[in-house]
This record gives structure tokens, C-alpha cells and sequence, in this order.
């Protein structure tokens, strides 16, 4: 296993990209309430997390320094529900079908999508990512269009629904009554009852052999050997769950948190039921991707985060939900 520590720290956009210079119509930066009746009917497998306590963070000492993965520090959560897996194009297509939402990159009008799996018209694609030219600006490309304009969601209705901003991923919330983990809810939830392991499974990546998650194996980002059966995403459940019943945790896409991404947070942050911090850069995503590989991002650690933009969207990010109080 590299010790990405001894490494340069990754390239910016390595894991998904901020948003390129674009024209917004943005109705409001603050998407924490919406006008949706909510729906708490809409169909989801709920998993049922006891409450606890856990070691959250890095115990291994793998992780990138400005991600801010340590202190190892114990906290106390209350019991919650959990999806079971991500929200899927299915899932989010019902949701968009009754509201009339539209996201903000529909809204926008492009996406980023990773160079292998743009299904798009060459004058479609507006330019790559500054400092990660795998990542290219495609109009048209959007939750719908997960490709560009040449895919369609109902091809993959059961892969996890992708180009969702954060703003997105609480309007969804809104109207199906739920609403986004914490990042020590998601970290807890992922460990699936396991202390201070490397992943959802244990310590080894691949244990007997056998892949556990949707990573990319070969040379990035050039050539996925496609060891584990995937290129881009994967449809939800098509690797083992965790000790908890939880799908996909490591590898597949990134999930948006509710909290605010503070490096320095863990130094100071309480340990009963943390809400994250008040401020940061952006919103902490958890998990990995398709992308994500140990010579340059090994982030489908259990302990792992990073963060983007709540606006930013991209193909490789998504997210899963928890119920609310009943």
C-alpha cells in the first residue's frame, strides 16, 4: 500500500473539479429550503445505524496533509436511518418528474466529464480543467445526460444519479423529507461496526483477490485495465455491503456531506453528535470515485474526505441521504 504521504499532494481536480467560469441564473446561493411538498413516501432502503461511539479519522497516517484527516478522535453519535445505497438516476429522475427541478447544471448549461466517457459531439466540449486536463467542460452534460448530450439516465437508471451539486443533492432532500449525513454520520455509517480499519472491509484492498469497490486500476488517467469491471460508474449493489448493509462507501462516486470542509476542524470539534464547522471552502464530499487510484488519490479510504464548491458539479459525485425523525 503507498504511503501517499511521502508523495506530492494531488493535483487540483484530481477527484472532481470546480466549476469552470460560467453564466448563472441562479434563483439563490441558499438552497437550504425549497417550496416541494415533501414526499416521504419516495422510495428509500433505509439502514438502521445504532447509536455509538468510534474512532473517526486516519489512524494509518495515509492521508493527504491538507486534507485534514487527524487527529484520531473518539465520538458519540445518536442512532439513525441510512440509505442503503446512493440515490440513484431512478430514484432522482421521480423526484425531478414531480417538482419540475432543475439543476444547476441543467441550469448552467455544461458539466464535467471525465475524458473516457464523454458521449458528446466534439463542438460540445468547451475546454479541460485548468491543472487536470482529464476533466472537460461538456455542454449538455448534466444528471440526465451523464455523458453529454448523447447519453441518457434511462440507459443506467440504477447507477447513482451524478452532475448533482450540493445545492441539489438538499433540494432532493426537501422534497423527500430527508436530508444529507453528517461527515461523522457517513464515516460511522461506512466503517460498518469495524475500529480503525483502511476500508468498509478491513485492511486489505482487495482481500483473496477478490475487488470490493469501483476504483481505477492501470495507468491514470489514460488507461483503466478494468480489473474490477467498471470504466465510469457502476449500478448501486454490485459490490458486497459492509458490516451495516451500506453499498458502494469506497470507490463509485463521491457523496456530499452536509458539513463545511475545515481542515483544522478535528483539532477543536466536539464529540457528541458533531455538526461540522460553521465556515469553510466548500462542502466535504466522502468516499472516492471510479477515479480515484493509490499512485496519485488513494481518498476510497474509509477515513479519507475532500471537498468542492456547493455549486460545483461533475460525473464522478453524488450523494446518499438519511431519514428524519418520524
Amino acid at each position: 500500500m503507498n504511503q501517499v504521504t511521502d508523495g506530492p499532494e494531488p493535483a487540483p481536480g484530481c477527484c472532481s473539479p470546480g466549476p469552470p467560469p460560467r453564466t448563472r441564473t441562479r434563483l439563490t446561493d441558499e438552497m437550504s429550503a425549497h417550496p416541494f411538498a415533501a414526499r416521504r413516501g419516495a422510495p428509500h432502503e433505509d439502514v438502521p445505524i445504532p447509536g455509538g461511539v468510534f474512532f473517526m479519522g486516519d489512524a494509518f497516517g495515509e492521508g493527504y496533509p491538507s486534507d485534514g484527516e487527524v487527529p484520531v478522535h473518539e465520538v458519540h453519535l445518536d442512532a439513525f436511518r441510512i440509505d442503503a445505497t446512493a440515490v440513484t438516476n431512478r430514484m432522482f429522475a421521480a423526484f425531478v418528474q414531480d417538482s419540475g427541478y432543475r439543476t444547476e447544471a441543467e441550469q448552467y448549461g455544461t458539466s464535467a466529464v471525465f475524458h473516457l466517457l464523454v458521449q458528446a459531439p466534439a463542438s460540445e466540449i468547451l475546454g479541460a480543467a485548468a491543472g487536470a486536463p482529464w476533466w472537460l467542460n461538456v455542454r449538455g452534460a448534466d444528471w440526465a445526460h451523464p455523458g453529454g448530450p448523447d447519453s441518457e439516465w434511462s440507459t443506467t437508471p440504477e447507477h447513482p444519479v451524478v452532475h448533482v451539486s450540493h445545492h441539489d443533492a438538499l433540494a432532493y432532500c426537501a422534497w423527500a423529507g430527508r436530508r444529507l449525513p453528517t461527515e461523522a454520520e457517513w464515516e460511522y455509517a461506512a466503517r460498518g461496526g469495524l475500529d480503525a480499519k483502511r476500508y468498509a472491509w478491513g485492511d486489505e484492498l482487495t482481500p483473496g483477490g477478490e475487488h470490493r469497490c469501483n476504483i481505477w486500476q492501470g495507468t491514470f488517467p489514460t488507461l483503466n485495465t478494468e480489473e474490477d469491471g467498471y470504466l465510469g460508474s457502476a449500478a448501486v449493489k454490485s459490490f458486497p455491503p459492509n458490516g451495516y448493509g451500506l453499498y458502494e462507501v469506497a470507490g463509485n462516486v463521491w457523496e456530499w456531506c452536509a458539513d463545511w470542509f475545515l481542515p483544522k476542524y478535528y483539532r477543536t470539534s466536539p464529540s457528541d453528535n458533531p455538526q461540522g464547522p460553521t465556515i469553510g471552502a466548500g462542502r466535504v464530499m466522502r468516499g472516492g470515485s471510479y477515479l480515484c487510484h493509490d499512485s496519485y488519490c488513494n481518498r476510497y479510504r474509509v477515513a479519507a474526505r475532500t471537498s468542492n464548491t456547493p455549486e460545483s458539479s461533475s460525473g464522478n459525485c453524488g450523494f446518499r441521504t438519511i431519514a428524519l425523525p418520524e
